[in-house]
Parts: structure tokens; C-alpha cells; sequence
């Protein structure tokens, strides 16, 4: 295993959204501190978007783990749901017991009577939806919908989407008009500039037990930063993959040979062999022999990956 031979303790580049190693970027930074004051002032509808990779999911979590005492929160990771799943995924998430065939009036009156009993406790409810641009039409409006409850002073539901640029696109539609002149805070996350890449990897490793060492040398990072356009997702893996190719060739440091070879079998970087002509890179027979056995590989790979 490649964590033994870099003296590493936990794998530095996976690819699920795991808070432990969150990177402030200025561009998370500022939308974090956005998010946070706007829903602490009881601004009803906030929107986050970002291309894919970006960290989106990841800053979501961050959200959750910093809401204090004061809010009560629902969070629905995947929203591709009609409005009336939309409706009943929400009560579930603020508790309320009710039959599966419950008519749809009686469920948003548990929810309007549940909102006003934490309301009249000091809570504010906040409602997150990550991969918002999934939100079928119909769900959109009932989401709208239940932000029309309120009190004379305060709104009685806050909603922050995370989606794509695609959620820009749709909501700019006519029909959209009125959700859309609700949204009091709207921030697109951008990629990693190349100072900013070259922090998120040390970074990264840092926290997997790598503190104060040099794994990448400069001509590596300037490849995996050019390579991944500043994606972070496509960061962690193209740094895996360099690392595994480092590791199959016994060297201790990564350079810009490792990463062309993780740069050739990863679609969507710059520079990757077309998806049409992609073969098994010869590079990763070597990491094997390293490794052991094919089986062992299988198994590191699916730990790294959270599979």
C-alpha cells in the first residue's frame, strides 16, 4: 500500500466530501460566511452553484457542522423528488409522524403547525437541497410554496440550494420569476487558481500525516494544476492516480512524469486520452507488481474511494 510508503496514515485525495479535510478557498470562505450571517438574519432563500467538482457537497456539510443550537436543519442530499416526496422527505426530516397516505393538505398543515412550534422555541429551520438543479419543475413551486410561511416577523423556513449551473439556466426561465426574486444571496464557486491548488494538496496531505514534507515537486504541481483546471475533485484524482504511479516506480517524491501518466487515463482533464481510444495504462501494470496482487489493488481503491 502506497500509505506506508509515503508515511501517510489515511489516504490524502478521496473523493467523497469528508469535512475532516475541508479547504477554506476564498471562494468557499467567502460563500461560508455569506451563508452563515444571511441565515442568521432569517433571509428565506439562498442559492450556491458551482460546476461539477467544485465542492459544492462538501460545503454543504461544512454548513451543517457549523449551524449551532440556534437552528434545526433538513437536509436532502438528492431532491429528484415530485412535490409531494419533496413535501413528506421535509416533514420526515423535522420529525413529524404521519401516515404514508396522508392527503397532501393535511401534511402542510403538520409542517405549518411543527415550523411555528420551533419558531415560538427560537429556531430558525433551515432547509438544504444539494443538487438543486435535480429539483423537477412541479418541486420548485412547492418549494417556493413553503416559503410563503411566516409569521408577521419572520420567515418560518429558510432554503439553501447547491446545485449546478444548470439551476441558473432554469430558474431564469419566465416561469421562474417569482422564486427567482426571492433568492436574497446567490454565489457561484470557482475553481482553484494555481496558488490556491498548490495549498489545497499540501493541504490535503498534511492532514493524511504528510505535514512538512514535499511530496510534489513544482513541475508536478504545475501539471495537476493545469490538468485538473483547478477542479478540486479532479485535484484528488489526479493526485491519487500520481501517487500510485510513484509508488509502482519506488520513487518518494511525484513529478511531472507521474502525473502525465495519471493525466492520460482520467477523463475530463486536459491532456487525457479520449475515452474512444482509452486502454489499461501500462503505467498502472507496474503499481501491481508493487502492490502485490491485482486483488490487493482492488481493495486499496475501494477503501481510497469509500466504495
Amino acid at each position: 500500500m502506497y500509505l506506508e510508503h509515503f508515511g501517510l496514515h489515511s489516504f490524502p485525495f478521496g473523493i467523497t466530501p469528508d469535512t475532516g479535510f475541508y479547504f477554506d478557498s476564498p471562494s468557499h470562505q467567502e460563500a461560508l460566511n455569506v451563508l452563515l450571517v444571511a441565515l442568521r438574519n432569517g433571509e428565506g432563500f439562498l442559492k450556491v452553484t458551482g460546476e461539477v467538482g467544485t465542492g459544492k457537497t462538501l460545503l454543504c456539510r461544512r454548513l451543517l457542522h457549523l449551524l449551532d443550537e440556534e437552528f434545526v436543519t433538513a437536509y436532502i442530499p438528492n431532491p429528484f423528488l415530485t412535490a409531494t416526496a419533496l413535501r413528506m422527505a421535509l416533514a420526515e426530516e423535522l420529525g413529524i409522524q404521519f401516515a404514508r397516505n396522508i392527503g397532501q393538505h393535511r401534511l402542510l398543515k403538520l409542517i405549518t403547525e411543527r415550523l411555528i412550534e420551533l419558531n415560538a422555541a427560537g429556531k430558525r429551520v433551515v432547509l438544504l437541497l444539494d443538487e438543486a438543479q435535480a429539483l423537477p419543475d412541479e418541486s420548485l413551486e412547492a418549494l417556493r410554496l413553503l416559503t410563503n410561511l411566516e409569521t408577521e416577523k419572520d420567515k418560518l423556513l429558510l432554503v439553501v440550494l447547491f446545485g449546478q449551473p444548470e439551476l441558473d439556466t432554469r430558474l431564469a426561465q419566465k416561469n421562474f420569476r417569482q422564486l427567482r426574486q426571492r433568492i436574497v444571496f446567490a454565489h457561484r464557486l470557482r475553481p482553484l487558481d494555481a496558488q490556491e491548488a498548490t495549498a489545497y494538496l499540501h493541504h490535503r496531505l498534511a492532514i493524511a500525516g504528510g505535514a512538512g514534507r514535499e511530496f510534489f515537486a513544482a513541475n508536478a504541481v504545475r501539471a495537476l494544476t493545469r490538468a485538473s483546471r483547478g477542479v478540486p475533485r479532479l485535484l484528488n484524482i489526479l493526485g491519487h492516480k500520481a501517487l500510485m504511479a510513484a509508488f509502482g516506480q519506488g520513487a518518494t517524491q511525484i513529478h511531472a512524469r507521474h502525473v502525465r501518466h495519471a493525466i492520460a487515463d482520467t477523463p475530463d482533464t486536459h491532456g487525457a486520452t479520449p475515452l474512444s481510444r482509452w486502454r489499461q495504462p501500462t503505467w498502472l501494470f507496474g503499481t501491481l507488481g508493487a502492490l502485490g496482487t491485482a486483488a490487493t489493488v482492488a481493495g486499496v481503491s475501494l477503501m481510497m474511494w469509500g466504495l
